[in-house]
C-alpha cells in the first residue's frame, strides 16, 4: 500500500511539470502574454524546483520524509488555487513558483520515504519511482488538455487532495531513519559519475524535447510528433523499472552509448521508420540512464551522508534540462539537425571520464 501511494504521488509530481503546456495558449489569450513571457511562466517552475530541494532536505533532516511530503502536498495545494480562481499573470507567476517548490520536495520526499521504508531494496524501488515518473510526464498534458486555465488545475487539485489523504492514511514508517550529510561526498569518484550521468541524462531529454520537434516536424504531422513522443515515454518508463535489477554502472555505460546514437542518428536521417527507432532507443536510454545514475550515487555514498548530494544531484538535472534545449537548438541552429548528436557526444566524454575515475571502486553486485 505505502508503495502504491508513493508511486501515485511520483507520477503526480511528474504530471505537474507537464500539465503546463497545453495551458499556455489559454493564459496567452487571456492576458495578452507572448512567448517571452510564456516561456518565463513555464521556467518559474524549474526555479522552484531548484529552490525547494535545499529547502525540503532541511526539513528532511529536522522531521522526516513525510513531513517533506505532507509540505510539498501542501504547496502544490495553494499553486493549484492560484490557477483556479486567479485571473492574471501576478497571480499565475507565483502560482507557478509555488508549484515548482512543491514539485522538488515531492522529488526529495517520495525518494528520502523509499529509502526510510524499504532498507536493502532502495535501488529497485526507486527504479520504480523513476518509472511513475515517465508515466506521469504522459498524463500531465492529458490533464492539462482538460480545457480552459482553471479546469485542468481543478482536476490537478482533485487528484493532489486524494492523495494527501491516502498519505495520511499509510502513517509514518516504524523505524524513523535519519539521513546525514557531508560536502566531502561530493568530491568523491561516484558521486562526479552520478551527476556527470544525470546531466548526460538532461541533456539528452532537453535535445530530444527541444530542437528534435522541429526536425521531425518536417516529415510528421503533430498528431503522430505526439505519438512518437508517447512511445518514447512509455519505454523510458519501462527501461527505468527493468534497470533497477542490473548493476548500476552496466545500466549507466549502456545508455550513454544509447543515448548518443539515439541523438546522431534522429538529427541525421528523415526516415520515418528510424525515427520510431530513435525514439525507442533514446527511451531506453533516458530510463536506464536515469536509474543508473541513481544507482551509482546510492551505491557511492551511502545512507549517512546522503542527503546534499541528493540535493546538488538532482540541482544537476534541472540546470541540464534548462540549458538542453538552448544548447540544442544553438547547435542545430549553427550546424544543422545532423550536428544535434554533438550534444550528448561531449556529454558522453564526462560520463566516461567518470568511468575512468571510480574504476578502482568496487561495482555493486
Amino acid at each position: 500500500m505505502a508503495f502504491a501511494v508513493l508511486f501515485a504521488l511520483a507520477a503526480l509530481d511528474a504530471a505537474g511539470y507537464s500539465i503546463i503546456a497545453p495551458v499556455v495558449p489559454e493564459i496567452g489569450d487571456a492576458t495578452g502574454a507572448g512567448p517571452g513571457v510564456m516561456g518565463a511562466l513555464v521556467a518559474c517552475f524549474a526555479i522552484g524546483q531548484m529552490v525547494g530541494y535545499p529547502l525540503s532536505a532541511r526539513l528532511l533532516q529536522r522531521v522526516n520524509a513525510r513531513a517533506v511530503l505532507l509540505a510539498s502536498l501542501s504547496l502544490t495545494i495553494v499553486g493549484d488555487l492560484g490557477f483556479v480562481f486567479g485571473e492574471s499573470l501576478g497571480v499565475y507567476f507565483p502560482a507557478r513558483l509555488v508549484q515548482g517548490i512543491g514539485a522538488g520536495g515531492l522529488w526529495i520526499g517520495t525518494a528520502f520515504a523509499i529509502l526510510e521504508r524499504y532498507p536493502g531494496e532502495e535501488y529497485k524501488r526507486l527504479s520504480g519511482i523513476l518509472a511513475a515518473y515517465g508515466l506521469g510526464a504522459i498524463a500531465g498534458p492529458a490533464i492539462g488538455g482538460v480545457g480552459g486555465i482553471s479546469g485542468p488545475f481543478l482536476l490537478h487539485l482533485v487528484l493532489v487532495t486524494g492523495l494527501t489523504l491516502a498519505l495520511l492514511a499509510i502513517g509514518a514508517p516504524k523505524n524513523t531513519a535519519k539521513f546525514g550529510s557531508d560536502r566531502a561526498a561530493l568530491r568523491t569518484p561516484g558521486f562526479l559519475l552520478a551527476s556527470a550521468g544525470i546531466l548526460m541524462v538532461a541533456l539528452t531529454l532537453g535535445t530530444f524535447d527541444g530542437p528534435m520537434p522541429l526536425h521531425f516536424g518536417e516529415q510528421l504531422s503533430q498528431a503522430e510528433i505526439a505519438a512518437l513522443y508517447v512511445l518514447a515515454a512509455l519505454i523510458s518508463s519501462g527501461a527505468a523499472a527493468l534497470a533497477g535489477r542490473r548493476p548500476p554502472r552496466v545500466m549507466l555505460a549502456v545508455a550513454t552509448v544509447l543515448m548518443t546514437v539515439s541523438i546522431a542518428l534522429g538529427g541525421a536521417t528523415e526516415v520515418i521508420g528510424l525515427w520510431v527507432l530513435v525514439a525507442v532507443l533514446c527511451g531506453i536510454g533516458v530510463g536506464a540512464g536515469d536509474a543508473g545514475a541513481l544507482g551509482v550515487l546510492l551505491e557511492s555514498i551511502g545512507l549517512d551522508r546522503i542527503v546534499l548530494a541528493m540535493v546538488v544531484w538532482s540541482q544537476v538535472w534541472a540546470i541540464g534540462y534548462l540549458v538542453g534545449p538552448a544548447v540544442g537548438g544553438g547547435v542545430a541552429e549553427a550546424f544543422g539537425y545532423g550536428a544535434l548528436g554533438l550534444v550528448p557526444l561531449v556529454a558522453s566524454a564526462f560520463v566516461f571520464v567518470g568511468f575512468a575515475r571510480v574504476r578502482s571502486e568496487p561495482a555493486a553486485a
